[in-house]
């Protein structure tokens, strides 16, 4: 079985938001009450080119959809994953493929073949994690609210 920790490195996580300027979104809904269509939409609203991949949307947030990564026309950073895990390795086979960056698994996406291949083509790996989530650690304001300050508990420090 595959060490979910190896996948989830703090620095491999900042890198790939950082660097990241396009996100294919493999399961984009154009449901608003889907998770993928909430994710997409942040990620937009930070700065992020959201590229749509799913053969049963016409456009979602704005963007035409399109049926797979081998079919998007411009170069793509990040493939975001919310497909069930059998669908993974295929997705992976299309991210190294089209010269993706990294592969990012979505909370319970968790597929070894899928990482396997993607590793090996030289993709950094991101699974079991949400990239919204993520995103607001790291670079948003979630921080503030004391998530990843290193402090453990509710009190307020009195100084």
């Amino acid at each position: 079985m595959t060490d979910l920790a190896t996948y989830q490195d703090p620095e491999v996580i900042q890198r790939v938001l950082h660097q990241a300027r396009t996100v294919a979104i493999v399961g984009l809904s154009s449901n608003v009450l889907r998770a993928s269509n909430f994710v997409g939409f942040y990620a937009a609203r930070h700065g992020y080119r959201v590229i749509p991949v799913n053969p049963r949307e016409r456009e979602v947030l704005g963007e035409p959809s399109y049926p797979s990564l081998s079919d998007v026309p411009q170069p793509v950073d990040v493939v975001d994953v919310f497909r069930a895990p059998d669908a993974v390795p295929g997705i992976a086979r299309e991210a190294v493929a089209i010269g993706a960056r990294a592969l990012w698994l979505q909370f319970g996406v968790i597929s070894p073949e899928g990482v396997d291949i993607a590793v090996a083509g030289g993709l950094d790996v991101v699974m079991d994690r949400c990239l919204k989530i993520e995103h607001a650690r790291y670079i948003g304001r979630m921080h503030v609210l004391g998530f990843d300050t290193g402090v453990i508990s509710a009190r307020r420090d009195a100084s």
